[in-house]
């Protein structure tokens, strides 16, 4: 039974990724006007670029390589950004992020879907917000029972930043695995020629 439910649930996604493109393939154009949700939003949508073209094409030999025993392997930091998309997600919705309890997808197509759709919808969250949503935002953890609070400005260099630093590492890793992200992904312009 959970075999079949599994094998529907690959074959759902990999239908979703033939018929819909996955977001992040460009860079949206940038607002008209700078404020912070504006620009938590932007650093979001460069997260979801450099993911979005980092993880593309991966292969079974790539998942499995780390630099050393110790480091994760590709599969493990991709399911690391996973967790932080999700942490994302949640303070863009206010909402509380609870321990790792619940495992990260083990397929890749289904890692790059919900991974890339939790920072498309985190982000067009935070272009929606004003300066008064946005002060009432906060990033909560709830670790054994107890809350922690902090600032949405704690996004940037917490999770977002942390994200944007492994998908340097996935980048990284590849090329060091033999094969580099695809020719033509300028982060600069946020576009793939």
């Amino acid at each position: 039974m959970c075999k079949s439910l599994f094998l529907s649930l690959l074959f759902i996604f990999s239908i979703q990724t033939m018929t819909q493109e996955l977001p992040f393939s460009s860079i949206p154009k940038a607002p008209v006007n700078y404020s912070a949700s504006n620009s938590i939003s932007r650093m979001i949508q460069g997260l979801g670029f450099r993911y979005h073209w980092g993880t593309e094409g991966l292969k079974a030999k790539d998942l499995k390589y780390r630099p050393t025993e110790e480091s994760r392997s590709i599969m493990g930091t991709i399911q690391h950004i996973y967790s932080l998309s999700k942490t994302i997600l949640n303070a863009a919705k206010n909402k509380v992020s609870k321990g790792s309890k619940d495992q990260p997808p083990e397929h890749l197509d289904e890692l790059r879907i919900i991974t890339l759709n939790n920072l498309s919808e985190a982000s067009e969250l935070f272009l929606n917000y004003n300066e008064n949503e946005l002060n009432e935002l906060n990033i909560i953890f709830e670790r054994g029972g107890k809350q922690s609070k902090f600032p949405i400005w704690n996004l940037i260099n917490g999770p977002i930043a942390d994200a944007l630093y492994h998908t340097g590492q996935v980048v990284s890793f590849r090329r060091t695995s033999g094969n580099p992200i695809s020719k033509g992904v300028n982060v600069f312009l946020g576009i793939k020629s």
